[in-house]
């Protein structure tokens, strides 16, 4: 079933229902927020207003592009998740995955390299881009906006080796989003 949305979409897999933001402009940060919390909560003029705060006497703000299309940092993230009792962690890259306690993590946002196309022709450079990556109803799913629906990655073994793959592709950043108390407790990291 899709939205009447062109940017949202809802895909019914089996009995699942995974809500699905369609890349727009520069906002794959505002749709990787909304995708892993699996609803909208953000808006482009939400995260202009976290942009604001963050950054209340700059003259160019440092947290957004200077067009006004998003390119938002992870500093706006980081805050519109605190605002909803969400806690942000910052994955050490150098550890093993296997040290993730995932039934204590809400999900993952992850930023990559993107290529950077124009309508057919791709350019021969990459931006940042962040993406959204959830278990739901006992399965992971790519929810990247640039996707035209949902990629089903599958379970805790497959997340594992799909951020794993990630990670070893270089210049990818991985943010762990869980409950405020996981954070405090450090729950998120198995005891082994």
């Amino acid at each position: 079933m899709m939205s009447e949305n062109p940017e949202r979409h809802e895909v019914e897999d089996g009995e699942t229902l995974v809500y699905h933001e369609r890349q727009r402009l520069e906002l794959c940060a505002i749709h990787a927020l909304n995708n892993v919390l699996q609803e909208k909560h953000f808006s482009q003029e939400a995260a202009d207003d976290i942009c604001k705060r963050l950054a209340p006497d700059s003259r160019w703000n440092p947290h957004r592009s200077v067009l006004g299309t998003g390119n938002y940092d992870v500093n706006v993230i980081m805050t519109a998740l605190q605002s909803l009792d969400f806690a942000t962690i910052w994955w050490d890259k150098r550890r093993s995955l296997e040290q993730l306690e995932l039934c204590n993590i809400h999900g993952f946002i992850v930023n990559i390299p993107s290529r950077v196309s124009l309508g057919l022709l791709s350019l021969p450079f990459r931006r940042r881009h962040w993406i959204a990556v959830r278990k739901i109803n006992g399965l992971y799913y790519n929810l990247d906006s640039k996707l035209k629906v949902p990629l089903v990655i599958g379970d805790d073994t497959n997340v594992r080796l799909f951020l794993q793959e990630l990670i070893s592709q270089g210049l990818c950043e991985v943010l762990l989003v869980v409950q405020k108390d996981v954070e405090a407790f450090g729950t998120w990291l198995n005891s082994e």
